[in-house]
């Protein structure tokens, strides 16, 4: 088992079959494996995204500095709704945010993180970099990196990574592992490249695996052959 997992959540993960707001009984199914983990021992740090709310894409006729800060906006949502439903679960939990909201969340500190996991807190990290330009998913390898997680885990919406679409293609083939460099240069889409390179300089495996999956992220957290693992 993985004893610190940085743990890489889409919004439209969060959404449920809707594919926007925040479904409650998804959000459940979530926060009740993560609770499950904690009590295990388990340090848990979280990256949001906020594609539920607002995509950048969306603002195709605004400034990207400004589409990319609502996007930036829209995860605070996602993060204050995942502590809000882990604390009811009684979980301590910290949210902290690239940008500065000092109403609603704590600014990222990187010893202040470090010293919840030392107190069983579950950490949300939003805003992810805090920088346009960047995806939630640089946000995640980067807070990986930082925090010096064991893996990053990316919960799709699909089981796995595969070669080429599986929901329009029936004959799409599943990879069990692939190398940072074959994501590269196989123009493979799990995650932006920034990332996967982030990723590859610091030794950080990921696995992607689907969320809907039967207790995909303790499957996944456990060290079950699960999804795809990169390294």
């Amino acid at each position: 088992m993985y004893k610190r997992v940085l743990l890489k959540l889409s919004g439209e993960a969060l959404a449920g079959e809707s594919g926007s707001g925040i479904d409650p009984a998804t959000v459940d199914r979530v926060v009740c494996q993560l609770v499950e983990l904690n009590k295990k021992g388990v340090q848990i740090a979280i990256v949001v995204g906020g594609g539920n709310f607002w995509r950048g894409r969306q603002g195709v006729a605004m400034d990207k500095v400004t589409a990319d800060h609502m996007g930036m906006l829209a995860t605070i949502m996602n993060a204050l709704a995942l502590q809000d439903a882990i604390e009811k679960k009684d979980v301590p939990t910290r949210v902290q945010t690239a940008l500065s909201i000092p109403d609603v969340a704590e600014p990222f500190i990187l010893r202040k993180a470090l010293r919840h996991f030392e107190c069983g807190r579950i950490v949300i990290f939003a805003c992810g970099t805090g920088n346009p330009y960047f995806t939630t998913d640089s946000g995640a390898a980067l807070r990986a990196a930082e925090i010096k997680a064991d893996v990053l885990l990316m919960a799709k919406n699909v089981d796995g990574v595969y070669d080429c679409d599986p929901k329009t293609n029936s004959g799409a083939k599943k990879f069990d592992t692939l190398s940072y460099m074959e994501v590269i240069n196989k123009n493979i889409a799990v995650m932006d490249f920034t990332s996967v390179t982030m990723c590859m300089e610091n030794k950080i495996p990921i696995v992607a695996f689907g969320l809907a999956e039967d207790n995909s992220i303790v499957r996944a957290v456990s060290g079950e052959k699960i999804g795809t693992i990169i390294k």
